[in-house]
């Protein structure tokens, strides 16, 4: 018959005691261990470890140590962390000497979060930042170590660098490979080039998108995991794509075009001039670009003058199957007019350089987009054209530019279609 001993008015048995009475006298010296941020995170927790778990350091640790020993991958200096004290207290540690164990636990967590807050300290890139919350800012020791401990699996959070974009991880371990093989200096600097811009990204964990206009590709990340991908169209070499961090706030259904007046010029004047009307042409002449314009009659418009290049001239493209912007377009506030847009134009889809917009971005599933923004599916009809439809939660897009891919061979490069390698390269090789 098993003894048993009083615990908090229940009968326990001695083993289980025991442990909880060494569980507490962890916490206990956590507790006194702790300071500051690092402090505050563990109150707010109780004092219980995550780095610990039965009395020994969890495997969390050796993948921390083995990042931080690669970390100058990240443009960082390993010896920042302390990784000969932190081996050196969890071999002191072992399993049972629980002051020692926390002091280990303290300092795992103490050079985790500096690390985590140098990784995403952005360093040079060349994103616009249109909403300024979104620029990167210094990570809190408390927070860093918050967000780390919410993950379903710690240890898999610490291994799979959770607290960064899957952009970067990628791009880190092309820079890894390339370190390793002793690659040449314009390959290192436009790697780290390419490293620098996935630095900005956030983590899976935030809601958001994110845009290549160098591979032509789009992702939607949410809880930590991707939640789609697509092809995408984006701007031609004289109108790329701009890098953008953004926020998508409402979608268009059964949009207008409006039509850039260099097309209307080079494009519908003519056809009009050789017989054919606006309206069989499924456009629409305005008097102005206000909100609430006049639309034109026939006689009203010199259509020699305007191809001529004399007058600018608004038209629009009604809503309809042959929409340059399909069934829906989603918005973003910026100054050039660039948006996320559905399109008739199926086949460009298919080519594996997708540079023909004049800067927008044509979605290859803009109804499954549209689904995982709008939390349902998009309408499928409207009774009135250009219906805006406010999202639940505005969501964070950022429009990048990643030109360093994994090859069976190693590491390779995209065509540097916009030439921005080579300027912020350049710009390296100066400094």
């Amino acid at each position: 018959m098993l003894l048993a001993l009083a615990f908090g008015g229940a009968m326990v048995p001695p083993a289980l005691a025991a442990g909880k009475d060494q569980s507490a006298s962890l916490s206990q010296h956590i507790r006194a261990e702790a300071d500051g941020r690092i402090r505050q995170f563990y109150e707010a927790r109780g004092y219980v470890p995550i780095w610990t778990a039965d009395n020994k350091i969890g495997p969390a640790a050796k993948q921390l140590l083995d990042h931080v020993d690669e970390a100058r991958t990240d443009g960082l200096d390993p010896e920042d962390y302390d990784t000969g004290k932190l081996r050196k207290l969890i071999a002191e540690a072992g399993e049972s000497d629980i002051r020692k164990l926390a002091e280990a636990e303290v300092a795992l967590s103490r050079s985790f979060a500096r690390y985590v807050a140098d990784m995403r300290a952005a360093k040079s890139a060349d994103m616009i930042f249109l909403d300024k919350a979104l620029k990167p800012k210094k990570r809190r020791a408390d927070a860093v170590l918050r967000a780390a401990s919410i993950s379903s699996d710690f240890a898999t959070y610490v291994n799979t660098m959770g607290w960064m974009s899957p952009h970067y991880v990628r791009q880190r371990r092309l820079m890894k490979r390339a370190l390793d093989a002793g690659s040449d200096r314009e390959m290192l600097r436009r790697l780290r080039v390419n490293l620098e811009r996935a630095r900005i990204l956030p983590s899976a964990w935030t809601h958001h998108i994110v845009v290549d206009s160098a591979s032509g590709r789009l992702w939607y990340y949410q809880a930590g995991a991707q939640k789609g991908t697509m092809r995408v169209v984006v701007g031609k070499p004289e109108s790329p794509t701009p890098m953008y961090a953004g926020v998508v706030q409402y979608a268009v259904l059964k949009p207008y075009w409006n039509v850039p007046v260099d097309l209307t010029r080079k494009l519908i004047a003519p056809k009009v001039l050789a017989g054919k009307s606006l309206a069989a042409l499924g456009y629409e002449a305005l008097s102005d670009w206000g909100e609430s314009p006049r639309k034109l009659a026939p006689g009203e418009i010199d259509w020699r003058a305007v191809a001529r290049g004399d007058q600018e001239l608004r038209v629009r493209q009604l809503p309809g199957p042959r929409n340059s912007m399909g069934r829906v377009k989603f918005m973003f506030p910026n100054e050039t007019g660039i948006f996320l847009h559905d399109t008739p134009e199926r086949k460009l889809f298919a080519k594996d350089r997708r540079h023909f917009s004049n800067g927008c971005i044509r979605l290859e599933d803009a109804a499954g987009l549209g689904r995982w923004l709008m939390g349902q599916p998009l309408p499928k009809g409207t009774a009135k054209p250009d219906q805006a439809m406010q999202l639940a939660a505005p969501v964070p897009i950022y429009m990048t530019y990643f030109t360093s891919i994994e090859t069976k061979s190693g590491v390779g490069f995209l065509k540097d279609v916009y030439g921005r390698d080579g300027t912020k390269v350049a710009n390296l090789l100066t400094k």
